[in-house]
């Protein structure tokens, strides 16, 4: 059988993730578990593909990335553009941000989530 979202083949995997979440990931996960977030439900370490998001809304098709400094190297700015160009063929939006703007400016980050959230919302 052939999985697109949450393959059982990667459940190893992303239980592992969710136990070894950033500092960051764990604070805006702090915001976004429990449908917290504008009342809609969001998943962490969710697979979509071949690829495990840090988190995602089913309902908007909305995956938000944390990423961290490695992800300003030259083979992981390409590996994240294959990806975002992946989801984009299903229509899922990708929103990223810098660990330092989630620590320093999570305010900034919830805003600016809010106003994806709206966009998506205007889509379904």
């Amino acid at each position: 059988m052939n999985f697109i979202f949450n393959n059982p083949n990667f459940k190893f995997i992303r239980r592992s993730l969710r136990k070894q979440m950033t500092e960051p990931e764990n604070l805006l996960w702090s915001r976004l578990k429990k449908k917290q977030f504008a009342a809609y439900k969001f998943r962490r370490q969710y697979s979509i593909g071949p690829y495990i998001v840090d988190f995602y809304c089913p309902k908007l098709k909305l995956v938000i990335e944390i990423d961290g400094s490695q992800h300003l190297e030259k083979e992981n700015i390409d590996y994240d553009q294959s990806r975002t160009a992946y989801f984009e063929t299903m229509n899922i939006k990708v929103i990223r941000f810098w660990n330092n703007e989630v620590m320093n400016n999570l305010e900034g980050v919830h805003q600016d989530i809010l106003e994806q959230v709206k966009i998506r919302e205007s889509k379904i």
